[in-house]
């Protein structure tokens, strides 16, 4: 595992994972993978099991989405309020903040909307998640595109299975399973983002954002991000200050989120992150230093909607108690994504 190159980001390699081979492989994998999310929150995941092909094929989806006419992707809206998380989010309908959602501000919402999020985004579940209905195009609009996503929507779960195995190795869980136990892999979602391109003094001054800093909701994230740059976590080590995420040709970018990190008693760490101008000044377009666009993959990963999310009695002792209150999922993820659309 090495950072020397990353910005401070660590890389775990899973090549030699098996879920049914030599333990003492997976333990090391999963040590690495552990230490990474207890320091920094965020590791990138090399050769990792969904296959390169279908990768450039999403990016490629993705991209033909985007290009379609405002009035061809507006035939599959998101639906109104925060409720339901589907379907096509048009720039300026969603505003990520890292509010918790239950602040006492009743114009919290109507504040934090003052600058607005420049992007894009469309959203898929699994087809047969009864409480996030997708919202599809119609099928003459985008042919072949529905499918593509469904596959690339359990591809990706069948990844993340393999996170969640390891991760319950490297806290030191005695079940490899005991994380699985809780996620069905329905409740996950599957976000294509679109960043356009803007001029980067409106970035600069802070008239419109990309993506505000906030961390996660969930159990863990894995992005998948072109060349373009701009994201940027947290340092561990100084808040406040950011450092970029740079791509890595064929990694996922993996972060913790807030659920793991209170089931792990902030043994975990679920670190903020945002997405701003690119790093590199080839990322910019004429003299107004018109942004390239950017587009980014990520997918998110929830457990079963009833879920009762508990301290892991390991992960308390005398120097650390417990922090946290169980919490229900269902209830938790509403409160958190309250603040993000406007009913």
């Amino acid at each position: 595992m090495g950072s020397q190159d990353n910005g401070g980001i660590p890389v775990v390699d899973f090549a030699n994972w098996s879920a049914d081979g030599p333990p003492e492989k997976k333990q090391a994998i999963a040590s690495q993978l552990a230490k990474a999310c207890q320091n920094v929150g965020f590791v990138y995941i090399v050769n990792h099991r969904i296959p390169h092909r279908k990768v450039e094929e999403a990016f490629a989806w993705s991209q033909k989405l985007f290009e379609l006419k405002q009035e061809e992707k507006m035939l599959a809206p998101h639906p109104p309020g925060h409720v339901v998380h589907r379907g096509y989010s048009w720039p300026g309908l969603e505003k990520v903040s890292n509010s918790m959602g239950d602040e006492e501000d009743p114009n919290l919402a109507t504040k934090l909307r003052q600058v607005s999020d420049i992007k894009e985004s469309y959203e898929i579940g699994s087809d047969d998640y009864v409480d996030q209905p997708n919202v599809w195009l119609p099928g003459h609009v985008l042919p072949g595109f529905r499918e593509f996503m469904s596959d690339f929507y359990w591809d990706s779960w069948e990844n993340a299975k393999m996170i969640l195995q390891a991760m319950a190795i490297g806290i030191g869980l005695d079940d490899q399973d005991h994380f699985l136990r809780y996620h069905s892999g329905h409740e996950n979602q599957l976000r294509l983002l679109h960043y356009p391109p803007v001029p980067a003094t409106d970035l600069e001054k802070q008239s419109m954002t990309r993506m505000d800093a906030h961390s996660d909701w969930g159990s863990i994230t894995m992005l998948l991000q072109d060349d373009c740059g701009g994201l940027q976590i947290e340092n561990p080590n100084k808040a406040g200050e950011f450092m970029d995420a740079k791509p890595i040709q064929d990694a996922i970018v993996l972060n913790v989120g807030d659920l793991l990190q209170r089931w792990s008693n902030d043994v975990l760490k679920s670190s903020l992150h945002r997405v701003t101008l690119p790093p590199r000044q080839d990322r910019y377009i004429g003299d107004n230093r018109l942004t390239r666009a950017r587009y980014s993959i990520p997918y998110f990963v929830s457990p079963i909607g009833k879920s009762i999310i508990e301290t892991l009695p390991s992960c308390v002792n005398g120097e650390n108690p417990a922090k946290y209150d169980p919490v229900n999922w269902d209830e938790y993820r509403l409160m958190r994504g309250s603040m993000q659309y406007q009913s």
